[in-house]
């Protein structure tokens, strides 16, 4: 799936706003968004998404209006923060959910997330008596994480994947998503602060700042240090 971005404009009051004249995505990309917090990262996922309006512009995903259109819905996965998960249901009721928004049965659903149990190092599938909320921060993101991959998606939206995830977990991360990547083909858009890490998984970076993109280039063995130079520079 390829996403396409015209003219795209969205305010909050005279505070921020942002602009993104043109960016294209092609399908199979992966694309990181780096910037520093309020650079308007997020608003940009969630307009891809529908989840906010925009003042002006359009966002299309396949050559489809997001506003006007549900078909893309059913080749997306997303997580963009905690307010994606329903807390008072177990990891494996709320994966039998998400499953089943995608029209598959408790069996395909299982079957889909047994390549994830060594990223939950048991913690989490199978755990009747413990919700979503009595888990720990990282695993509760794993669970965010893992119900948007195990879908196995044509495009896949992240939000600060690496955050609160202890060292081996973002190793696997890292691993996990070039891997569905390639096998799927899979259209991805990964926001993030960690530039090393985003660096290694995406093969295309652009720069936020201010509500505008500042900076949009393919990924290089010089990529992050001219990042870490761009932000250092911006912090003197």
């Amino acid at each position: 799936m390829h996403v396409d971005v015209q003219d795209l404009e969205k305010s909050y009051g005279p505070e921020f706003s942002l602009s993104v004249p043109e960016l294209r995505i092609e399908e199979g990309a992966t694309f990181g968004l780096v910037g520093n917090n309020g650079a308007g990262k997020t608003t940009l996922l969630r307009l891809l998404l529908d989840l906010i309006e925009a003042d002006d512009g359009r966002a299309e995903i396949d050559g489809r209006r997001v506003d006007e259109s549900t078909e893309w819905k059913t080749s997306t996965a997303s997580y963009l923060d905690e307010s994606f998960l329903i807390d008072f249901l177990t990891p494996d009721e709320y994966f039998d959910f998400v499953g089943s928004t995608y029209e598959m049965n408790r069996k395909a659903v299982r079957g889909a997330l047994a390549p994830f149990r060594s990223f939950f190092t048991d913690e989490v599938l199978g755990q009747s008596a413990r919700y979503v909320r009595d888990l720990s921060m990282g695993n509760r993101k794993k669970v965010g994480l893992v119900a948007a991959l195990f879908l196995r998606p044509s495009l896949l939206i992240l939000d600060e994947p690496f955050a609160n995830l202890d060292p081996r977990s973002q190793i696997q991360l890292k691993r996990m998503l070039p891997q569905l990547n390639e096998e799927q083909d899979t259209t991805m858009l990964i926001s993030s602060h960690d530039l090393l890490h985003v660096t290694d998984v995406c093969r295309r970076i652009a720069i936020l700042e201010n509500g505008r993109i500042a900076r949009d280039e393919e990924t290089s063995e010089a990529t992050l240090d001219s990042l870490e130079t761009y932000f250092s520079s911006e912090a003197a």
